[in-house]
């Protein structure tokens, strides 16, 4: 396993980069916000290629990402006016995507320097606690999160956390792909496969209704493969609202079992992946707010749709939605999932 200097936050805090490799498939992951930097694979000519967005400084990833390749949390997705209630408390997060709280807070876990315990060629172990009242959450969190190379081809992430305090979690990876690799365009003629028979409508603040509804005759239907693009711009109010793809899909089978939650396939590089995840959810993101002022490892800028993520996670807004799956995690208790992200040609 390689780890080499990536830099300096401006807390003076020294940020590392480990690499890990099993034969064509190369990642590389910083102690930064946990966050993925890097994932080389191969095209159907062999040619490899970087095919997540990312930044080329700790600066970067400090002060502009828009989450790229991080781990999301203390609540990923969004939390309602930044209030919700647990045993008849209220509490109260910051409001960092008005009038909403966003990822965990101006300040989440993409923000916070994580601890390296473990590390081989394959795998590498990080952990950090969360303090009670970290960003308006109660409870002390330990969180643990696993990057590993179990297999040719396929990049593994195991989450866990314990508590001391009742809490509210969410945890996703935030990595926005392109599978033509980062810097190449947009990625709307990326075909789409999701494995969700419904999703969950928002208001105009993108929170959830509360409603489950069907995706059959809307535009969020990908139970076949489709192109991303293909109804991006349909007038849909669900599109509207969010300027693309932004949405939450409930994951067909039971959660707590690995199955699959999506495919993505890239016709010009023939490169393909697949994901799979034991959380109940997944929310498909078409990159709708790059703007062009971002610019990546390749030199190039990063604008609207040039990458599109799929974060397996919970349902956002899941306290204030009794009929969610629960998000609350209790002492005792271990919240642990797992998504795998396999790469391959055709």
């Amino acid at each position: 396993m390689r780890s080499e200097p990536f830099g300096t936050t401006r807390a003076g805090e020294r940020v590392t980069r480990y690499t890990l490799v099993r034969d064509d498939l190369r990642v590389q992951v910083i102690d930064y916000g946990a966050i993925v930097t890097a994932i080389e694979v191969p095209d159907r000519e062999g040619w490899r290629a970087n095919v997540v967005l990312a930044l080329d400084t700790v600066e970067g990833y400090e002060t502009v990402s828009p989450h790229f390749g991080a781990i999301a949390g203390r609540y990923a997705n969004r939390i309602a006016k930044g209030r919700f209630t647990l045993d008849g408390t209220p509490f109260e997060l910051p409001i960092n995507e008005p009038p909403n709280s966003m990822h965990g807070g101006p300040e989440g876990f993409a923000k916070r320097l994580w601890q390296m315990t473990e590390a081989d060629d394959t795998k590498v172990v990080l952990r950090r606690r969360s303090p009670d009242g970290e960003e308006g959450f109660p409870g002390n969190l330990d969180v643990e999160v696993v990057y590993s190379l179990p297999e040719p081809g396929t990049l593994r992430i195991d989450y866990r956390a314990e508590t001391d305090r009742p809490t509210v979690l969410n945890l996703t990876n935030h990595s926005y792909f392109n599978l033509a690799g980062e810097g190449t365009g947009d990625v709307m003629d990326h075909v789409v496969q999701i494995d969700a028979d419904a999703y969950a409508p928002t208001d105009a603040t993108q929170i959830p209704t509360g409603i489950i509804a069907p995706v059959a005759g809307t535009p969020l239907d990908f139970r076949e493969p489709a192109p991303l693009g293909a109804r991006i711009r349909q007038g849909d109010e669900q599109i509207v609202i969010a300027g693309g793809y932004d949405h939450t899909f409930a994951l067909r089978d039971s959660a707590g079992t690995l199955r699959p939650a999506a495919s993505c396939f890239c016709p010009a590089s023939e490169r393909r992946l697949d994901i799979a995840t034991t959380q109940p959810a997944l929310q498909l993101y078409s990159g709708n707010n790059l703007d062009g002022s971002l610019v990546g490892p390749s030199g190039r800028t990063y604008r609207s749709g040039d990458g599109v993520c799929f974060e397996t996670q919970g349902f956002p807004d899941a306290p204030n939605h009794p009929n969610f799956p629960s998000t609350v995690l209790r002492p005792g208790e271990v919240f642990t999932s797992i998504s795998t992200y396999r790469f391959s040609i055709g």
